[in-house]
């Protein structure tokens, strides 16, 4: 199942990528978790365009959703509370 949510995402990129950027990336997992028959997967590439992707596996009708999100900022919040 990793493989297919990965080649997802490679799809996904490959579709939105600028024609002129010829430069290789690879695709991983960050985080998946599998609740009954459905799947979800985090996933990242090495491209450095902040981009992560949510894959859901629905096992009832066996469908993927993809989600395709931008990271704004990463942000260290002290415990202050």
């Amino acid at each position: 199942m990793d493989e297919k949510a990965i080649r997802i995402v490679y799809n996904y990129i490959d579709e939105h990528l600028d024609a002129k950027n010829t430069k290789k990336y690879e695709v991983f997992v960050v985080w998946k978790v599998k609740a009954l028959q459905n799947w979800k997967w985090l996933i990242s590439s090495t491209l450095a365009d902040g981009m992560y992707y949510e894959i859901t596996y629905n096992g009832d009708i066996k469908e993927f959703y993809l989600d395709a999100y931008k990271k704004f900022e990463n942000r260290c919040i002290k415990d202050t509370y």
